[in-house]
């Protein structure tokens, strides 16, 4: 007696049931095995399906990859740009005492703080050591014809480092200052007037424990790292000096800005 025997059709394999080409081989073996009764034009290509998501997955990740590319080129010049703008958009404000006989440019974000001890003082407000201040000789003790007068400028630099270490002075114990001139120098501004300018650099030293018995419990820190830009000029028989003071650490960020200040420093002819 002859048996009959139904094959029904079974669907095809989905695009999501191939991961990737690399089990392509298997995969084929796979529908030899599981398809025997089939003939070779009906049986799933695998090979084929592998292939066009391959594809697909190929075109989007490029598309992507260029949308990325363009948008982070696009981020680096707008940020590129701004900081430039940003350097660019230092604004400055005029000083002028016309009773005292001087002006400065300082920038505008810093603050004027009363009581400070000198004629003028501004401060940056959020870093606190970052300041200007400008002291000028009593008209009844001093007797200047030029900026000259304190020698040249390297013996002027001496002088102002050695005024700077007396205010500096300390009577704590352990205490250890250290000085150096980095730079002195001279000009003739626009006003036909000679100046001298001078850069020092003071670091303070302090023992942690300066009451210790014992050399190596009394260790050394850092206090503070600051650089002093002067800048000394003659005028109405009186010396004029402006000081800038400035954290070692914050100085190559703002040097633009603290040499345009001493850069306007003027001294004027105080009339009647």
């Amino acid at each position: 007696m002859a048996s009959i025997i139904i094959f029904k059709s079974l669907p095809a394999p989905s695009l999501s049931s191939c991961c990737s080409c690399s089990s392509t081989n298997s995969r084929l073996q796979m529908g030899s095995l599981v398809f025997p009764h089939l003939p070779p034009q009906l049986k799933p290509s695998y090979k084929t399906i592998c292939k066009a998501q391959i594809t697909t997955a190929f075109a989007v990740s490029r598309r992507k990859a260029m949308v990325e590319l363009l948008s982070g080129y696009i981020a680096t010049q707008i940020i590129t740009h701004d900081h430039a703008l940003a350097e660019q958009s230092v604004n400055f404000r005029e000083y002028i005492d016309f009773f005292d006989g001087y002006s400065l440019r300082y920038p505008q974000n810093w603050i004027q703080v009363k009581g400070a001890g000198a004629d003028i003082f501004f401060r940056d407000p959020f870093v606190l050591d970052e300041n200007l201040s400008v002291d000028i000789s009593s008209p009844s003790s001093s007797n200047y014809k030029s900026v000259e007068d304190l020698g040249p400028p390297e013996q002027a630099g001496k002088n102002v480092m050695r005024q700077y270490l007396t205010e500096f002075m300390s009577t704590r114990l352990g205490v250890r200052r250290e000085s150096n001139i980095l730079s002195t120098s001279s000009k003739v501004a626009d006003d036909g007037k000679l100046y001298y300018q001078i850069e020092v650099n003071i670091k303070s030293y302090a023992n942690n424990n300066e009451l210790a018995v014992m050399p190596e419990e009394r260790l050394v820190r850092l206090e503070w790292d600051r650089r002093y830009l002067a800048v000394l000029g003659v005028e109405n028989n009186r010396l004029y000096e402006l000081r800038l003071q400035v954290p070692e650490n914050v100085f190559q960020e703002e040097e633009n800005e603290l040499r345009r200040v001493m850069d306007s420093f003027r001294v004027n002819k105080i009339t009647a």
